[in-house]
């Protein structure tokens, strides 16, 4: 019979893990006292600003723990704590992982959620240097507190736009969001496993390297994930740099699979796009003359495309959104919110 944290216990299950991160994790540099006291103690590099972010993913709220499995849990935690170091143009480093579990979670599923970790950390070399365990009563969370890095100078803000600037944005929003409408529509999960579209919702692609390397070429002006979605978020650029932005309708990416999904949900494919969505794309802004020179640069790097979407106006107008027949509309920011109802 599969053996739970009853079977063995909080420091049984530390034992594991410890096992697990030295044979299946890798060490950085910087870590001068790891796992086993109080604290970990880490020596910043010279020239470098350090750089920290936290994500709490909750059971049923954030994820839907009979539709994902324990590796991709994995994955996907610590993908969106990833994903905000690599919207500051940096690149982590360190991880600190705090678990509330119930004590009949299987002790495999924590160990191959822990293997979900590495699978995205390891091959950026960052390692995972601490956490905590307690016993919940209701409904697992997994806690992530992810520490990184940006060159000094290099760091990049929401709220440096400037009006003129084009906006771009990475991949294909509102995937995310499909893929959570398939799962949840789904009578059989485990049949809809492989989808593009719920792999997007399961397991982001965060820009980390992206994001770093526009960073260090200085030709972006502001940047931010798309972690509460592409208009949510743009929304965020435009209240901290005090401007508005266009948004082209017709430029605004869509991929085949998001194109073909929509049509089987009668849904508008860029109302997708436009909505709350987990996908974790960067948008950024830049002058026009750097929109080549970033296109090219983040197609050498990844497979992932860069599309202009816009530009940023003067504050006075807002968000507006231009139809393919020239019109205009407003749109209001909207995306994740925790409390809304």
């Amino acid at each position: 019979m599969p053996k739970t944290l009853s079977d063995i216990g909080e420091f049984g299950l530390i034992d594991r893990f410890h096992t697990l991160i030295r044979e299946e994790g890798i060490e950085t540099p910087g870590v001068t006292i790891g796992i086993g006291d109080d604290a970990a103690a880490i020596k910043p590099r010279e020239g470098y600003e350090v750089l920290v972010t936290c994500d709490c993913l909750v059971e049923g709220r954030h994820y839907l723990s009979d539709r994902i499995n324990s590796v991709d849990l994995g994955r996907r935690a610590m993908a969106v704590n990833i994903s905000d170091i690599g919207a500051m143009g940096g690149l982590p480093l360190y991880a600190l992982v705090s678990l509330g579990l119930r004590e009949d979670t299987l002790i495999a599923d924590v160990e191959s959620m822990y293997r979900g970790f590495f699978q995205e950390l390891n091959p950026l070399k960052a390692s995972i240097i601490g956490g905590n365990i307690t016993k919940t009563e209701g409904a697992n969370f997994i806690d992530i507190t992810l520490v990184g890095e940006v060159e000094q100078g290099k760091l990049m803000l929401r709220s440096s736009a400037e009006i003129g600037d084009a906006i771009l944005v990475t991949g294909y929003p509102g995937q995310a969001l499909a893929g959570l409408q398939i799962l949840q529509s789904s009578q059989s999960p485990q049949d809809v496993q492989n989808h593009p579209l719920v792999q997007a919702y399961n397991t982001p692609k965060h820009r980390a390297r992206e994001g770093h390397a526009i960073a260090h070429s200085g030709y972006a002006k502001a940047m931010i994930d798309t972690s509460d979605g592409l208009l949510a978020d743009l929304g965020h650029i435009c209240e901290k740099s005090r401007v508005g932005a266009k948004i082209i309708q017709k430029q605004l990416p869509l991929s085949k699979a998001l194109i073909q999904e929509a049509g089987q949900m009668e849904l508008d494919p860029y109302d997708l796009v436009m909505s709350d969505s987990d996908d974790y794309e960067l948008i950024l802004t830049c002058s026009a003359e750097s929109v080549p020179k970033i296109r090219s640069l983040v197609a050498s790097i990844s497979d992932v495309s860069a599309s202009e979407i816009g530009r940023i106006t003067e504050a006075k107008e807002k968000i507006q959104l231009v139809l393919p027949d020239g019109s205009k509309r407003p749109v209001t920011p909207s995306g994740w919110d925790h409390f809304k109802t």
